[in-house]
């Protein structure tokens, strides 16, 4: 038999543990019809539900990943919970980035260790913890958030996930209470990547072009097609980010039992589109497109942002 693997070091802020389960950390029951409770064990307390009892002292001390049964001949699951998991079943103040949008900021985003990434808003923490995991303890969050409510959430909840000592929290993580618009100049120094999960991210395309090295990246959060085209437009009319890149993800799960092979009745369908753009250096423009607006694209309907290419449109002829 293999010796056991040594726990992940405490210095790399992983939020996750190796080896048997310890008082303190959280768990994931999951019950025979798929069903969750997450808790943090105790010595000395119980866990109950309606297949009766579980003491929390059976948990600690055996390796994660067994099949415990309660008082009332309930099966559970026991795992700790993955980051995917903790984000969907943690305490909220605002909405949270699900996970199948974190994943794709964090890749397409481009964050990496080391990285000096700001945030708006925290909201409850969820993007938060996969933004500080990717940077590392050698990168930089900094998270802007106007409601103090939902920063005291998002705190909670980072600390939670990290494993934080009482009364501290990442030593990458810098959760600040106000606007992006003030708080960005006031930083003092340029970021490599800029997350704008917020109502009117457009407004705030001058101070983030300010704010980003050239080759940084901006990225969008937003729920809306009109969000979705106002904020395109926006960083597309300022001229000095590559062509924005809008998209959105949809996740299905599948059925498969034997010859039952079909597509799931479950499905994670629109949660928000995300939007891209890479900064220019100061003083360059990207090459202007070769495909031409389709027509009526920008005509006399259209009220938003245009291109420094696209004529506004004619105004009729007063009678």
């Amino acid at each position: 038999m293999s010796e056991p693997s040594p726990d992940v070091p405490a210095e790399a802020w992983s939020g996750v543990h190796r080896g048997p389960l310890r008082e303190g950390e959280w768990v994931r029951l999951t019950d025979q019809k798929g069903r969750k409770h997450n808790f943090e064990l105790i010595a000395g307390k119980r866990f109950f539900s309606n297949k009766g009892h579980l003491d929390h002292d059976e948990l600690i001390g055996r390796d994660e990943g067994f099949t415990v049964t309660s008082s009332a001949g309930g099966q559970y699951l026991v795992f700790r919970p993955l980051l995917n998991e903790f984000v969907v079943s943690m305490p909220r103040g605002a909405a949270v980035v699900y996970p199948k949008d974190a994943a794709q900021i964090v890749a397409l985003a481009d964050i990496y260790p080391g990285a000096r990434v700001v945030e708006a808003g925290a909201g409850s923490g969820a993007l938060t913890c996969s933004l500080l995991r990717a940077v590392g303890p050698w990168g930089r969050v900094t998270s802007f958030e106007l409601r103090e409510e939902f920063a005291e959430v998002a705190r909670r909840n980072v600390t939670q996930f990290f494993s934080a000592p009482e009364g501290g929290t990442h030593p990458a993580w810098d959760l600040r209470l106000g606007d992006l618009k003030d708080g960005l100049p006031a930083l003092g120094a340029q970021v490599d990547r800029i997350i704008l999960d917020m109502l009117d991210p457009w407004n705030c395309v001058d101070v983030v072009a300010d704010a980003l090295v050239p080759g940084g990246i901006v990225c969008a959060y937003v729920a809306t097609t009109t969000q979705l085209s106002r904020i395109v437009e926006t960083l597309r009319a300022h001229g000095g980010f590559t062509e924005p890149q809008p998209w959105e993800s949809l996740v299905r799960d599948w059925h498969v039992e034997g010859l039952a092979v079909r597509p799931g009745h479950k499905m994670i369908g629109h949660t928000a589109f995300l939007v891209t753009a890479r900064r220019m250096a100061p003083g360059e423009k990207p090459p202007r497109k070769t495909r031409r607006p389709a027509p009526g694209a920008y005509g006399p309907d259209y009220t938003g942002p245009r291109p420094a290419d696209v004529p506004p449109p004619e105004q009729p002829d007063e009678a």
